[in-house]
């Protein structure tokens, strides 16, 4: 599974860390993160993600 990287703060988006305090667990992949998520760091949008 790829990370995904966001191209305003930087944050690294790692599937098999997931993003467990915005309710997607570990081992989930991007094409699976729902698509009103947004960045942890800064609240980019999904659009605002590329593959690292």
């Amino acid at each position: 599974m790829k990370k995904h990287v966001c191209t305003l703060c930087g944050y690294v988006y790692d599937p098999a860390e997931g993003d467990p305090d915005n309710n997607v667990k570990p081992g989930t992949a991007w094409e699976q993160v729902p698509a009103d998520w947004v960045c942890p760091v800064c609240g980019a949008g999904k659009s605002d993600f590329e593959e690292e």
